[in-house]
């Protein structure tokens, strides 16, 4: 069955989890699972969010499913344990933890990591009480936390985290913190269905933020969740490419995420969501799932990989064709054309950044021009896919994007840097954590800095196919070291990023011979047919 899939994939991470944790009983960082602390010793804190990997493992020893060698097995429950006494022993007085930096209190690493322990003190049958305790810190310090940037999956995440502790503990105690969440989040859905993240629409991650609110709507049934996870089924529905990938470059946060749990959930009232699974599964069986065999983000999919296993809806309505035609999301700013075995899925807003399929497989990923210019002692690169006001102009046979290119953001840790870090943070900066994120927010992730680039891109169909015609001007060409066009480039810091897909297997484009023949004011014309 294609339901296997999502038990196969998830089940093929556990020994990597395993790997990653302290399992030495008589080690002083016993349920660790952050590798580069306990044993590589090359950081001086753990990250708070490894813990969260604690619900993958409960889940394996749960969950009876085919050649499942982790089921029952009681070294698994001790581990699991373990890792939560260590999340417990390892976060701050007030039950926060860090995890890029010390004293960052992270909102993010502090929610998944409590819903990882709270679901597998649950689902183990635990009864110690120093776990209830620290849920109990912990979740008052999230029902009071405010993050910088508006990341939705988040909101959704803490109102999840205080709903289960809450019926756990069989308490009122964060019933108006929750609603307070809740409200957050719908108050964060556009009307064109999607949820904020940073600057913009994120298929990956609204997929996560369904997940916890088809959960939520599971517990606690609430009409107005009900309505706005119909809206965001809608809109995911749209994503799913032809392949059975979903995201990518042209979203504002360049991921490849997909969290399958909420649709199985959704898909039991309203089936159209189980169809989004069943495409995605198609593209499992492919050999198109992306990977997310990272030390810190394994633990995401592959606990709600299990649990879309655990509640797949057996009965589930076939798949039909789409239907041809344009939808332009014109807050999103992305814009997605069906029509003769050919799917374009294209970004206004990150300067015509596209992906285009034609009889089901990818045949271009293009994530806009790069140059790499020399400025005194360093070089810097200009690049085309960074989220923009550009000028754009879309009828049902023509797109245009024109704009400047703008500055990558490459900044690196250095020694010196990540000394100044610990001095800030270590002093001063411990009782404003919010300010120093916001910083590297702006430093790493939002805003765009033009560079004397200008392009026009013009795409129009043509014959049956989409011709792509694009223009790049500069007053001087003479700094300019090399210049291409790449499948799968990004240039702002996203964790949940640059995770390898197979559709990123695209050659690279170059064009530095091509820019170094140009004289000033010279104008460069590229052309492709698709």
């Amino acid at each position: 069955m294609l339901r296997d899939l999502f038990a196969k994939e998830a089940l093929a991470q556990i020994p990597i989890i395993l790997t990653l944790g302290d399992r030495n009983p008589h080690s002083p960082t016993y349920g660790c699972f952050d590798r580069n602390f306990w044993h590589y010793k090359i950081i001086d804190f753990p990250s708070g969010m490894a813990q969260e990997f604690v619900l993958p493992l409960a889940l394996a020893y749960d969950t009876n499913l085919p050649n499942n060698p982790f089921y029952q097995q009681p070294a698994l429950r001790d581990w699991v344990e373990a890792g939560i006494l260590y999340a417990a022993r390892s976060a701050h007085a007030d039950g926060s933890c860090d995890d890029y930096f010390p004293f960052e209190r992270a909102g993010g690493a502090a929610a998944f990591s409590l819903l990882a322990c709270i679901e597998s003190y649950r689902r183990m049958g635990l009864t110690s009480d120093r776990p209830l305790q620290f849920f109990t810190r912990r979740a008052d310090w999230l029902a009071h936390h405010q993050e910088s940037g508006q990341l939705a999956n988040h909101q959704a995440l803490i109102a999840l985290c205080l709903e289960v502790l809450s019926r756990l503990l069989n308490t009122t105690r964060w019933d108006r913190a929750k609603v307070q969440r809740i409200e957050t989040v719908l108050s964060w859905q556009n009307s064109e269905g999607w949820f904020q993240e940073y600057e913009g629409c994120d298929p990956g991650y609204h997929t996560l933020t369904v997940s916890c609110l088809a959960w939520l709507h599971q517990l606690a049934p609430d009409p107005q969740l009900k309505e706005a996870l119909t809206r965001a089924v809608h809109l995911a529905a749209e994503f799913v490419h032809p392949d059975g990938s979903l995201g990518g470059e042209y979203t504002s946060r360049n991921t490849y995420n997909y969290f399958p749990y909420g649709f199985e959930l959704v898909g039991q009232w309203l089936p159209e969501a189980l169809s989004i699974n069943d495409r995605f599964l198609q593209g499992l069986a492919n050999g198109q799932a992306p990977c997310y065999a990272d030390d810190h983000i394994i633990g995401h999919h592959t606990w709600n990989y299990l649990l879309a296993w655990r509640d797949f809806v057996p009965t589930r309505p076939p798949l039909h064709a789409r239907e041809s035609g344009q939808i332009w999301l014109k807050n999103a700013q992305l814009l997605i054309d069906r029509r003769h075995d050919t799917e374009l899925y294209l970004a206004l807003n990150k300067g015509g950044v596209f992906k285009c399929f034609r009889h089901g497989k990818l045949v271009a990923s293009d994530t806009q021009f790069s140059v790499v210019v020399q400025q005194g002692k360093r070089s810097r690169n200009a690049v085309g896919h960074l989220v923009g006001d550009y000028a754009v102009q879309v009828s049902d046979d023509a797109i245009e994007v024109r704009g400047n290119l703008g500055w990558a953001k490459q900044t690196q840790m250095t020694p010196l840097k990540l000394m100044v870090l610990r001095l800030v943070m270590l002093t001063v900066g411990r009782f404003f954590p919010n300010l120093i994120r916001t910083l590297l927010q702006k430093m790493l992730i939002v805003g765009k800095a033009p560079a004397p680039f200008q392009f026009v891109r013009r795409l129009h169909w043509a014959d049956g196919q989409w011709v792509v015609r694009d223009q790049l001007s500069a007053n001087d060409w003479r700094s300019v070291q090399a210049a291409g066009l790449g499948g799968d480039q990004t240039s702002i810091y996203v964790v949940m990023s640059r995770t390898f897909q197979p559709g990123q297997l695209q050659p690279w484009h170059d064009l530095t011979t091509d820019v170094q023949q140009l004289q000033p004011g010279d104008v460069m014309h590229l052309e492709r047919r698709l």
